[in-house]
């Protein structure tokens, strides 16, 4: 299949007072006198040698090149080139291609109709994550945006494992800072509808500078509550679930419920500690998402309501760069309901966060936090970006994006790491695994 579009003269056209006007922006590469610019695309089955053969017609035609791109989709190839030509070559150009590449399997066209258009960089990056994740899930999300005048430049596949993901980038109508506020409002909405996650963060260097992740640890980086556990020791579980749910809604103050918890552990030997540290279950996902960020130059830490005598044991194992948790008091072997220091409530979380970025030789936009609870609204605000881990209604209020998928590794997709490069990595130093799901 072949289209060839010839205008006598695409460098110019007459404009309303019946005077030349540019056909092409000032602003693009300038192509010789008397050349015309075209779009000339091959798509077709992905072989080797398509391309070399491509460019190799091109070449014989003494083009110019001003743009290319080329992608590979499940063995499909699409191959198109922005260029410049003396106009009384198009068709026989047209024809060479067309002649070199039939027995490739591959169509061809050459216009040079829509040469106009300039690529411009997208304004931001949605992803979105489900499991599964339905056409009708994006059909809703491709009406949002369009309802507000978004287009999306590009669609890429950026997971398969433990979710499904896109990446949409997008250019929004109004890229001015605040700009997107009510897009974004509208998307974390249909989120709320829907069963799937949708992060909107601005594209560009600023989404690729974050540096510093900051994980709270209960219920986050690991399954359950870590005074949960301490309290069935003391046959007191239960009613200290209750407070924790409460403080974690925002409907107790950290500190006051902390303390009430902490005395129902009264008297128990010190070798809980030790038991409950060697039940821990890591949240599905984690070990993944910090090894994968420290390949890539993070700083990664965690910042606890819970205790430094499990956090710290924890830490050593992932190689966290920094960690903090409130300390238990122990006399005489045996806990005596209360802590000691500074109690690490939602404001210390924050400022926790600071000192590391600062330490760390970051700014706070370099950041990343992830919670679940009320006690971590100040350092999801101050962060970079707010990551809300299956998290309580008062957190997601505050949050850049909710994650609602029990795998900590919806993290990576979010800043933009694609699943593929991960299993890399992970192939290249021998740490592959995909454990079954379901």
């Amino acid at each position: 299949m072949i289209r060839c579009v010839n205008t006598p003269d695409a460098t110019a056209a007459p404009d309303a007072a019946g005077a030349s006007a540019p056909a092409r922006p000032a602003d693009t590469v300038a192509v010789p006198e008397g050349h015309v610019t075209a779009v000339v695309t091959a798509d077709g089955p992905d072989r080797p040698g398509v391309s070399a053969a491509f460019f190799r017609v091109l070449a014989a035609h003494q083009v110019q090149l001003l743009d290319v791109e080329q992608s590979v989709f499940r063995r499909r190839l699409s191959l198109g080139a922005l260029i410049g030509v003396d106009p009384g070559r198009l068709g026989v150009l047209a024809e060479g291609l067309t002649e070199t590449l039939r027995d490739r399997g591959m169509a061809v066209e050459v216009t040079t109709e829509g040469v106009d258009a300039i690529r411009q960089a997208s304004t931001h990056a949605v992803v979105v994550l489900g499991n599964p994740l339905e056409a009708s899930d994006i059909s809703r999300i491709g009406q949002v945006l369009a309802d507000y005048g978004a287009n999306i430049d590009t669609i890429r596949g950026i997971a398969d494992y433990p979710v499904t993901g896109l990446e949409l980038k997008v250019t929004i109508a109004n890229p001015r800072p605040g700009g997107g506020v009510p897009l974004r409002k509208a998307l974390a909405e249909l989120a709320g509808e829907s069963a799937v996650d949708i992060a909107i963060e601005r594209e560009g260097l600023a989404r690729r500078s974050k540096r510093l992740i900051c994980f709270d640890v209960d219920s986050t980086l690991i399954t359950g509550e870590v005074i949960e556990m301490l309290a069935a020791h003391a046959g007191r579980e239960a009613e200290v679930a209750a407070v924790t749910e409460r403080a974690m809604r925002g409907e107790l103050d950290f500190a006051e419920s902390l303390h009430e918890r902490v005395a129902a552990l009264a008297g128990l030997p010190e070798s809980v500690l030790d038991e409950v540290a060697e039940s821990i279950r890591l949240t599905p996902g984690a070990r993944t998402t910090i090894r994968t960020l420290k390949r890539l130059g993070y700083k990664a830490g965690a910042v606890s309501g819970g205790f430094i005598q499990i956090l710290e044991p924890l830490a050593k194992d992932l190689g966290l760069d920094f960690y903090r948790a409130n300390t238990l008091e122990v006399v005489d072997g045996r806990l005596t309901g209360r802590v000691v220091g500074d109690i690490i409530d939602r404001e210390e979380k924050a400022r926790s966060l600071r000192r590391f970025a600062e330490e760390s030789g970051l700014g706070m936009h370099q950041t990343v936090a992830v919670g679940d609870g009320a006690n971590d609204i100040d350092m999801l605000s101050v962060a970079g970006l707010g990551i809300a881990f299956n998290a309580k209604p008062a957190l997601k209020e505050v949050a850049d994006t909710s994650v609602n998928n029990p795998f900590l590794d919806e993290v990576l997709f979010f800043l933009g790491i694609a699943r593929e490069e991960i299993d890399q990595a992970d192939r290249e130093d021998g740490t592959a695994r995909r454990v079954p799901l379901g």
